[in-house]
């Protein structure tokens, strides 16, 4: 009897197989092993952010790749600034035609881009070809990670930094100083007026097109911009209406101006080399652009703290956008290797102001002839510790705008700042909560 039910329940299961597959159901072949070989002759478009005086230093580095394979022909294309490749790269991704083969971005976007599968996933490519990505700072690559997955590689890294007139420091006898509460007096005693109390030359000039800017001296004065819950923002809180407080009270005093605009950068930098201001907050990657068209001696600082002194990643990651063939993306992993490997990093830092990013370099004679050759980065070296990846959230770009809308508000038309904060907040509340 149980042999009989043994055989009846045996049949049930060969027939059930075998309707399953009379039914168009097939089983799932194991998938195919990916190859990130590079085995023929390949034309790849990068784009760049680099503006026009750093395009031989790109011609050379791109023309030593080319020159060097065999097989993958790499061709340079600047876009525009950080947003315009966003903007074009974002569109070609949705229109699936025109997508680069690699591409920089601004640092902020590596969350938007994760969540929105924009980006090829390095860790398989990394582990595939044995990749050491150690030696790149701890901090910078968490900035160029999404959710644990390596979607881009750090590289051409900045951070804040408040450029002076050292020249005018060692004469009047200035120090830029290292906590926020002493920036009072510092910027009385670097500001210039008149007779009829006009500033002939302001103390500083704080960037106001972009937030990151003057994000940190809300970040190390208790301002969570970003709250845990990830859906809400303490912007409108009262650690956050103290700071605008203060910058706007500088505004109002003529010891800094708010500089927002479209060209709104180079005027800055023009009133900076003109003597106009005594100092300005910019990227550390213009070092090379100031130096070479001031006249005088020009310092760097780092910029004046709270309770902590952290400064963040500035500049670019380097990525592979997904919408690509596999050919396309094995030569570009190729490529990105080159353009972040140790070698062409130091060339980066070099002809630029853009950090070394290999820790390898940082301790080595590399580094200490580095430092010679550009002793004002002694200030950032000095601080490397403090170097933070930016605040990762996929409504971050909206939340910058918004930011950036009020706060030009507040500086240029002297607005109610409690006010006009509790506003801000409330809709920056609503772009967290609907981006999560």
């Amino acid at each position: 009897m149980k042999k009989s039910l043994l055989l009846i329940l045996s049949l049930l299961v060969v027939c059930s197989l075998a309707f399953a597959a009379g039914s168009g159901e097939k089983a799932q072949a194991p998938a195919a092993k990916i190859s990130y070989e590079v085995t023929e002759p390949i034309t790849i478009e990068w784009w760049h952010a680099l503006e026009q005086q750093y395009w031989p230093l790109v011609d050379e580095i791109v023309g030593g790749f080319n020159n060097s394979n065999d097989l993958i022909t790499v061709e340079a294309k600047y876009i525009g600034n950080y947003a315009t490749v966003n903007e074009n790269l974002v569109a070609a991704h949705a229109a699936n035609s025109g997508v680069p083969a690699i591409t920089v971005a601004n640092t902020p976007y590596v969350a938007e881009y994760g969540k929105g599968g924009l980006t090829e996933d390095l860790t398989p490519y990394i582990k595939a070809t044995g990749y050491d990505i150690d030696d790149f700072g701890e901090g910078m690559l968490v900035a160029s990670a999404y959710e644990g997955k390596q979607v881009s590689l750090p590289f051409l890294i900045s951070t804040q930094v408040m450029y002076y007139n050292k020249t005018m420091a060692d004469k009047e006898g200035i120090t830029i100083p290292a906590k926020f509460a002493d920036m009072e007096t510092f910027l009385k005693k670097a500001t210039k007026k008149d007779a009829s109390g006009t500033t002939t030359r302001w103390g500083t000039i704080v960037p106001g097109w972009d937030q990151w800017y003057f994000e940190t001296f809300y970040l190390n004065n208790g301002v969570k911009i970003v709250n845990d819950d990830r859906m809400t923002t303490d912007l409108g809180g009262k650690a956050s209406v103290a700071v605008t407080k203060q910058l706007q009270d500088y505004m109002n005093k003529g010891y800094a101006y708010w500089a927002a605009g479209t060209s709104a950068s180079s005027t800055m930098r023009q009133n900076f080399l003109d003597g106009k201001a005594f100092s300005v907050i910019h990227t550390s990657s213009l070092y090379n652009l100031y130096t070479d068209l001031a006249d005088f001696e020009v310092g760097m600082a780092w910029l004046p703290a709270g309770d902590t002194k952290k400064s963040e990643i500035g500049g670019s990651v380097i990525l592979i956008p997904a919408k690509n063939d596999q050919k396309v993306k094995n030569a570009a992993w190729v490529f990105l290797q080159y353009l972040v490997g140790k070698e062409v990093n130091m060339r980066w830092a070099d002809g630029s102001g853009y950090m070394p990013t290999r820790n390898s370099v940082l301790t080595t004679q590399e580094g200490e002839d580095f430092l010679k050759r550009k002793p004002a980065f002694k200030t950032i070296f000095d601080n490397l510790d403090e170097i933070n990846p930016r605040i990762q959230h996929a409504g971050w770009n909206q939340l910058a705008t918004i930011w950036k809308s009020n706060l030009d508000q507040i500086m240029l038309e002297n607005t109610n700042v409690e006010s006009q904060l509790k506003v801000m907040a409330e809709e920056i509340n609503e772009v967290l909560a609907d981006s999560e």
